[in-house]
């Protein structure tokens, strides 16, 4: 099918070839139009589930640690995680949360 030298052979891979870009365009434009309702519907239909998502309750108990105190400052990321840690919130491996984790998590 790749020989170049055979002219019917190079009609056949470029009938083929716009035959595939055609079902692709088709194919992306009908997924688009299933997407739109759903965005109208929901809100967010495509990516990852932020944190909020899949734990609020992991949510609302790092922004209560990360808050600040009257009497002092604001924890850092690293003791955020170590307090959620000791809560028994962790992630996906069983390890504590990175700061860069509860950074994301809080934002």
């Amino acid at each position: 099918m790749t020989d170049s030298t055979d002219p019917s052979r190079v009609m056949m891979r470029q009938i083929a070839g716009a035959f595939h870009q055609y079902e692709k365009a088709r194919l992306v434009a009908k997924l688009k139009a299933a997407r739109q309702p759903k965005r109208e519907l929901v809100g967010k239909v495509e990516g990852r589930k932020s944190w909020a998502e899949v734990d609020p309750q992991l949510v609302k108990e790092a922004r209560r640690l990360r808050r600040r105190s009257p009497k002092g400052g604001q924890r850092f990321l690293r003791a955020v995680s170590e307090e959620l840690a000791r809560l028994g919130y962790v992630n996906e491996r069983g390890a504590q949360f990175s700061a860069s984790s509860v950074k994301s998590i809080l934002s």
